[in-house]
């Protein structure tokens, strides 16, 4: 496989990968990451579904990039329209888990599948989600990124809640493990310049 065709292989698969673990992480009822806690926010105020929501936010969040001079790529603009859609489909397919011991393993499936889907769509290196380039945009600014990603996580979190997005103990989980599950998988995803014969 060419260099250039694992490259959009690894994209669309994390996006898809991204939507679905979204949904496993809605239906675990334990909740969200601070944006899908937010997403979910607008979609219990709007009656829009969350799918919907995450592509209009995305949507918005790319317009906040102007003033910043970020360029969207392929990956950026696949990341809009792609994981929102899939998130519908999925939560139209899968079950709301029941038991607690089935919802424990709903999220735990989503905290690694999320992470495996961040490493291969972010390795593709086809452009960051708009989310991401949002705080990279802010980053070249001169504020230190951990203060800026903290900062709109804290804030998208604390409004998504106070719009009655799901907080748990999936958000806290997800919180701990997402940046070590990440820092390990994006090396080892990401696509090099040449792919060996």
């Amino acid at each position: 496989m060419s260099t250039s065709a694992r490259r959009f292989a690894q994209l669309y698969a994390g996006l898809v990968l991204f939507g679905v673990s979204v949904a496993f992480f809605v239906q675990a009822r334990l909740g969200l990451d601070p944006w899908d806690v937010f997403h979910q926010g607008l979609a219990e105020r709007t009656g829009i579904r969350i799918g919907t929501v995450a592509i209009v936010v995305g949507a918005i969040v790319l317009v906040l990039w102007i003033p910043l001079r970020q360029r969207p790529g392929l990956g950026t603009v696949s990341n809009v329209v792609l994981v929102g859609l899939t998130l519908d489909l999925a939560l139209a397919v899968l079950p709301e888990a029941g038991p607690m011991a089935l919802r424990v393993v709903f999220l735990l499936i989503a905290i690694s599948m999320n992470a495996v889907a961040t490493g291969l769509y972010i390795g593709a290196g086809l452009g960051p989600g708009p989310r991401d380039g949002l705080m990279t945009g802010l980053a070249m600014r001169g504020h230190s990124i951990r203060v800026v990603r903290t900062g709109i996580e804290l804030g998208v979190l604390a409004v998504g809640w106070l719009l009655g997005g799901t907080v748990g103990v999936g958000t806290a989980l997800f919180a701990l493990s997402i940046g070590p599950l990440v820092h390990v998988l994006i090396p080892k995803l990401t696509v090099p310049e040449r792919i060996p014969a």
